[in-house]
């Protein structure tokens, strides 16, 4: 195993939803609190920053070109890089009290979006999914009872669907059927402990909570620890494989990239830290990479 490097010094305030574009060799991400897409070219080291009128949650590539990203009043279509925001559906709730935060395609072209509650003081967030194949469609909601929705994935047999609540310290899973879209047997599919009263960050004894996930060919599913300083690898059966130890305290999401889809990219995030963690932590808000041994599933580009 590699050790990581930095692929973009340039930190974000709170870097989310990286995907590896195979048509373009990028890496494009966002950085939700600093309303702003990325873009890096990993040959020439060239980053674009393109400013968004609101806090995009995720992004997503559509297989007509450009792409589809999910700011807070809605999901919006991007013709090309820096191309006007057309909106394909508004924010199924209240935007003064919450946004989109992960969301990604499916394997079928469906774009899928989860929201966060702000308050943090109840359940309110969920799940939608957005069908843009017939047209312009609505956000459909396909689950609830959430606080700050994360960790979506597929397996590579399209079968198994990951969702994670982030404030509950749980990761679901699904039973998938790509065609009609319908979830059935929901299971725990990981449940960390949760926070400890009093902890604080650099006290031992949190191993943090589940972030953004990607699943690799083989299925399995690597999850960033925010607050834990770790990246982790599960099997499915959810057998913990590998631990990866991350320069700062919060990852936020993994992707593979590269020709050969065995570069894994991590997010990471600066926003809400401490004078004193920021001092410690430097690179918080980078954009890490490292070479890994197993190559993970390609993007899903979004059919419309």
């Amino acid at each position: 195993m590699n050790a990581w490097t930095i692929a973009v010094p340039q930190p974000d305030q709170l870097g989310e939803s990286p995907f590896w574009h195979p048509r373009e060799g990028r890496l494009y991400w966002v950085d939700i609190q600093g309303r702003a897409v990325n873009r890096l070219d990993p040959v020439s080291g060239a980053v674009e920053r393109w400013a968004m009128p609101a806090e995009p949650g995720c992004v997503a590539p559509a297989d007509s070109g450009g792409l589809v990203i999910a700011l807070r009043d809605g999901v919006y279509r991007a013709p090309d890089w820096g191309g006007q925001l057309r909106l394909l559906a508004r924010a199924p709730y209240d935007p003064a009290t919450s946004r989109f935060n992960d969301g990604k395609a499916d394997p079928e072209g469906r774009f899928w979006a989860g929201s966060l509650y702000d308050p943090r003081d109840a359940q309110a967030a969920a799940l939608y999914c957005l069908d843009l194949r017939a047209g312009a469609g609505s956000m459909e909601r396909k689950v609830g009872d959430a606080t700050v929705a994360n960790g979506l994935a597929w397996s590579p047999d399209a079968r198994t669907m990951y969702w994670a609540d982030t404030s509950q310290h749980v990761v679901w899973a699904w039973d998938w059927e790509a065609g009609s879209n319908a979830m059935s047997n929901q299971r725990a599919f990981l449940q960390f402990p949760g926070k400890p009263g009093g902890w604080k960050p650099g006290d031992a004894g949190y191993g943090g909570r589940p972030d953004g996930a990607a699943v690799d060919a083989q299925g399995n599913y690597w999850c960033a620890m925010y607050e834990g300083g770790r990246v982790l690898q599960f099997a499915p059966s959810g057998q913990l494989l590998r631990e990866i130890p991350v320069p700062v305290r919060c990852p936020t999401m993994p992707c593979f990239g590269g020709a050969d889809l065995r570069t894994l990219y991590l997010t990471s995030a600066r926003h809400s830290r401490t004078p004193d963690e920021l001092l410690d932590q430097p690179q918080a808000g980078c954009v890490f990479a490292m070479q890994v041994d197993v190559a993970g599933r390609p993007v899903d580009f979004v059919r419309d």
